[in-house]
């Protein structure tokens, strides 16, 4: 069968595929959520989740670093990444011997999308229709509860500054995936007229005095102690850690992030 992915690249495939690579940790969770088991026969070492199913399969390196000599001695009949996660050399390596659908996401309609695509790819649209909806509907609560009657209701400031890397610093800009989580989930960056993943200076952050800096669990794992160092430097904003794996993973994590997004209000609220 042919299915199309989301870099609009026809994609030719057995149907349905018993045999599944995957290359990126948030859709290695999603196809095991979907009911998906034995078919996945390789993910990469940063597939984590669910520990207890992806720390039986094989590794096939990192997210850049794809081991491809052992991605070829498994004969996938199915190969799924992502545009921004993977090399792109590396990818189309890879696709000259094995089906390879791709995903790209830069805004939560897009991870809808991947989510419906990835579950007709699988045999899967049922689950995959039903997680969307159940998606959405946390989201709505979201929205409802940061716009509407209190108690959740935003009415402090919430100008925020969201880190991911540190020597040197980075930042999210607008078309990513990030950006559009912090806007969906009622915060507003300060740097999202710039594009993509700026390198910064602590000063710049300081010019703009955002309310909030937060210290994203990845890819850097920033600590209690990275908190404090920066608190110090930037005593104007609130700093504080938080759950990565909430703002960027666009897979079946999605489930969770409405409701951390709330409890976070409510804790920058007090």
């Amino acid at each position: 069968m042919i299915f199309t992915d989301q870099l609009r690249r026809d994609v030719l495939l057995s149907f349905p595929p018993k045999r599944i690579i995957s290359l990126v940790p948030s859709q290695s969770e999603l196809l095991f959520d979907l009911g998906l088991n034995e078919e996945i026969i390789g993910v990469t070492k940063f597939c984590i989740r669910p520990k207890e199913k992806t720390k039986s399969r094989i590794k096939i390196g990192g997210t850049k670093d794809i081991n491809l000599e052992k991605v070829k001695s498994l004969y996938p009949d199915l190969i799924i990444g992502n545009k921004e996660e993977n090399n792109e050399e590396q990818v189309k390596e890879l696709m000259k011997e094995f089906p390879v659908w791709m995903s790209n996401i830069r805004i939560l309609e897009e991870a809808y999308e991947m989510i419906i695509s990835i579950g007709k790819l699988v045999e899967k649209y049922h689950e995959a229709s039903s997680l969307v909806s159940e998606i959405k509907f946390h989201f709505k609560n979201l929205n409802s509860n940061i716009t509407g009657p209190q108690p959740y209701k935003t009415t402090y400031k919430n100008r925020i500054c969201y880190l991911i890397w540190r020597n040197p610093y980075m930042t999210v800009g607008a078309d990513t995936f990030i950006n559009d989580m912090l806007k969906t989930a009622g915060f507003e960056n300060i740097f999202s007229g710039k594009t993509r993943y700026p390198v910064i200076e602590l000063q710049e952050i300081s010019d703009l005095t955002p309310d909030y800096i937060f210290l994203s669990s990845e890819p850097y794992p920033f600590k209690e102690n990275h908190v404090q160092q920066i608190q110090n430097m930037l005593p104007l904003s609130k700093v504080l850690l938080v759950d990565g794996e909430m703002f960027s993973w666009y897979g079946s994590r999605l489930l969770k992030s409405a409701a951390y997004f709330l409890q976070l209000h409510k804790k920058l609220k007090v």
